[in-house]
């Protein structure tokens, strides 16, 4: 396993100066975003560091050479929107722009992309299911046809007023990932994993590792810190915002000696990439910088 970073923490940077501060870091890759150009329609989205829209091969192999030449490779291209959005042309320049990320990550010798599924935020996991094949299946077969893995991250995306109810993400627990990948039964279907997920809701982050560890193509590092003080009067959770708070590893309430011991007894062997999204050393490009190297501590002996 090689241990990287996501580079939506550094949007000021320009790629080649995100693969410096990975090599100067110790670093070993990066993911890298691959958002269309517009306004970010929430924190840490709306980063590119590849535009795929017209990335040609000469390009690519500029990226290429740029990674070589600072000994830091890409693990994948990331583009997280919600491509089963309730406003179809929301949907559909999601799923249009999902395409161009695939269709890119060849020429750059890469065979993962991660994402989210998207979902309708105001209607059942049923009911969002038939959707969610339509729009899918073809994107899945896209994705072979191409030679690319798909990885889903399981986050909930239920953090914000209009992400609440249901949230703007599907596939967040091992129930939901049996039945999309029974129902989508490719080898480029897949996960990208990230545990403080699954603290988040409650879960042990690490059960689900072996039974899903052939569908593990991509891992993501980030904490979680849990305000249990704020539970409301008759028991039940208050609004995400309100009870908890991502964080970097080491800061939270992960315990990544016993995490990266079950991890290591699976068969996964892809990067580990670092995200950050929280504010632990402050909002500047300096505290974020610090964030990094000091997650990088806490994870780095992990990786000999």
């Amino acid at each position: 396993m090689k241990l990287g970073f996501v580079s939506a923490i550094l949007p000021e940077l320009s790629l080649e100066q995100v693969l410096a501060f990975a090599r100067d870091e110790g670093f070993a890759c990066v993911e890298a975003m691959c958002w269309p150009d517009g306004k970010a329609e929430r924190k840490y989205a709306g980063v590119t560091h590849v535009e795929v829209a017209s990335l040609t091969q000469s390009k690519a192999d500029e990226i290429l050479g740029l990674c070589d030449r600072h000994g830091v490779s890409l693990t994948a291209l990331g583009y997280y929107p919600n491509p089963l959005d309730p406003n179809p042309e929301v949907a559909r320049v999601a799923v249009n722009h999902l395409k161009r990320v695939i269709a890119a990550a060849p020429k750059l010798g890469l065979k993962n992309v991660n994402s989210f599924v998207g979902r309708d935020w105001t209607r059942s996991v049923d009911d969002n299911w038939p959707r969610f094949l339509k729009t899918w299946r073809p994107l899945i077969a896209f994705a072979e046809d191409h030679g690319v893995k798909v990885g889903i991250e399981n986050c909930p995306m239920s953090f914000t007023k209009d992400e609440w109810p249901g949230g703007k993400n599907l596939m967040t627990t091992p129930v939901i990932w049996r039945r999309a990948f029974s129902d989508i039964p490719s080898k480029h279907f897949g996960l990208n994993y990230d545990p403080s997920h699954f603290v988040l809701q409650q879960m042990d982050p690490a059960s689900p590792l072996r039974e899903f560890q052939d569908k593990i193509f991509h891992f993501h590092a980030k904490d979680v810190k849990m305000r249990r003080d704020r539970i409301n009067d008759v028991g039940v959770f208050a609004h995400p915002l309100e009870w908890h708070q991502p964080r970097i590893p080491g800061y939270g309430e992960m315990d990544w000696g016993k995490f990266m011991s079950a991890l290591m007894e699976t068969r996964y062997r892809g990067p580990v990439c670092i995200e950050v999204e929280d504010d632990t050393f402050g909002k500047t490009l300096d505290g974020r910088k610090h964030a990094l190297r000091v997650a990088g501590n806490v994870l780095r002996p992990f990786f000999g």
